[in-house]
Parts: C-alpha cells; sequence; structure tokens
C-alpha cells in the first residue's frame, strides 16, 4: 500500500492511503438470502489504443456501491432513511479527526471478538473523550484482505469476523459525538451480526443516527492513537447508498513533530 510524505510548508505532515486496491478480486460481503446480492467490481475494456480509440484507454466500470473501502451513507439502512443520499453529505464532515482503538491481539485469539462500551470507557479513561471525528477500530483484519476465503473466514454458521455490540452501536450512535465508524472488515458489522438484536446493530444505530461507515481500511497500524485527520472522498452519487472511497490519513511525521 502506498503512503507518501508532504513537502510543502506544512513539513510535519506524512500522507498514508488506508485504502484497499479496487479490483475484481476484492473480497465481498455475501449476504442473507433475503437481502440482494453485491456486485463485485469489474472492468470492462472500451478502448486500448485500437480501433475503438486509437489514441485513448479507457473502461466501463460495474461495481456495487458498497464494495472495498468504502463509504456508508445514512440512507443505506432503513432506520437513516431520511438522514441523506452520499451526495449530500457535507464537505466539512468528510476532513475530520481521527483516533485508534487497537484490538488486535484479542482479535487473534478470538475472531468473534466484539468491541463493548467498557472498552470505548476505558478507551477515554486514558486518552479523553471521543471526538466529533471517526472512531477507527483496528483489529489486524486487513493482513486477511488479499483473499476472500480468509477474509470472510466462514463456516458453516456465516462469517467470522470482528465487530462491536449492540449495546456498544447503540452507545456510540447516541452517546457520543464521533460522526462514524472504521473498521478493517469486509463491513462496518460483525461476520455473526445477522444473529444479533437488531441484526446489523452497527447499520441499524449508527446509520439511524445520521453517521457514517467506512470499511476494508488499511495501514491502521501506521496511526496514532489521536492527532491524524481523515480526508474521505467517496463520489457523490446522487442517490447513491454509499461509494467505493479513497481514505486518506494526515499524521504527524516522526521526523518533525506535532501535527
Amino acid at each position: 500500500m502506498s503512503s507518501g510524505s508532504s513537502g510543502g510548508s506544512s513539513g510535519g505532515v506524512e500522507v498514508l492511503d488506508l485504502t484497499a486496491p479496487l479490483s475484481s478480486a476484492t473480497p465481498v460481503l455475501p449476504l442473507p438470502d433475503h437481502m440482494a446480492p453485491i456486485p463485485r467490481f469489474e472492468l470492462e475494456e472500451l478502448a486500448r489504443y485500437d480501433h475503438r480509440g486509437e489514441t485513448s484507454f479507457q473502461n466501463g466500470i460495474h461495481t456495487g456501491e458498497h464494495v472495498g473501502t468504502h463509504l456508508d451513507a445514512p440512507c443505506h439502512w432503513i432506520t437513516g432513511a431520511e438522514h441523506g443520499d452520499v451526495s449530500q453529505i457535507p464537505p466539512s464532515r468528510l476532513v475530520a479527526p481521527a483516533v485508534v482503538i487497537d484490538r488486535t491481539a484479542e482479535v487473534a485469539a478470538d475472531p468473534d471478538y466484539l468491541l463493548d462500551v467498557s472498552d470505548l470507557q476505558e478507551w477515554e479513561r486514558e486518552h479523553g473523550p471521543l471526538p466529533a471525528g471517526w472512531l477507527l477500530y483496528r483489529t489486524g483484519w486487513s493482513a486477511h484482505s488479499g483473499d476472500q476465503a480468509s477474509f470472510l473466514n466462514a463456516d458453516d454458521e456465516g462469517p467470522h469476523t470482528p465487530g462491536v455490540t449492540p449495546e456498544c452501536a447503540q452507545w456510540l450512535s447516541e452517546e457520543t459525538p464521533i460522526i462514524g465508524l472504521g473498521v478493517e472488515t469486509v463491513g462496518t458489522d460483525a461476520g455473526q451480526a445477522f444473529r444479533f438484536d437488531p441484526e446489523f446493530p452497527v447499520h441499524s444505530h449508527l446509520l439511524g443516527a445520521g453517521k457514517y461507515g467506512l470499511t476494508q481500511l488499511q495501514q491502521l497500524d501506521r496511526l496514532p492513537t489521536a492527532g491524524s485527520v481523515l480526508i474521505v472522498a467517496p463520489l457523490p452519487i446522487v442517490g447513491g447508498s454509499g461509494s467505493p472511497a479513497r481514505v486518506l490519513a494526515l499524521v504527524p511525521s516522526r521526523e518533525k513533530g506535532v501535527l
């Protein structure tokens, strides 16, 4: 995954790309039978310096909105239907501070690990209140993102990937100022969240509160616990329930100090 450093007058800022490469091999979440399947990302070659366009190379794009590193707009879920589509997200909400909670050790021991309210209250006691920005949930799961089978980690009971408890999803939506939750997994909810009450509680509670989700993030291990700024750039699709997105983090340079 690429990263770079800014070289202008702001000197002390490093730019990290948290976006997973998008291709036909990008893992896609299989949904329960009562939900329409998510189409995979595909390119359709339209011209490649040939009779279809001697000087041009271009493709058609075919994809679901919720494929790869992507943003969930509130209207993605019925609870958020009145909170707007992806084109209506204020630009000021696409650039915001970010903090990281790290549960890689717990997830290594239990892939079904669920973040709970007590985990975040403990985090706040050590680091201060959650910001009016992004909570990024580091689990180490991006290490599996190159392979659909290991990324989904499914058996006869369905996928086994980390997430948050229903109580935590409700607490984040109602009791904190965060604007959204970012994760390394294929979706913002746990693999077994189709069994929870409500079903897929992060979608139900956060989107219902007019907040957002970010999925399939990379390089969260390179972010500080606090002090970074996230730039989220989805396509402003009119009527869209979400969009693949480029997600960049501005972090304090180790060589040049604070952001």
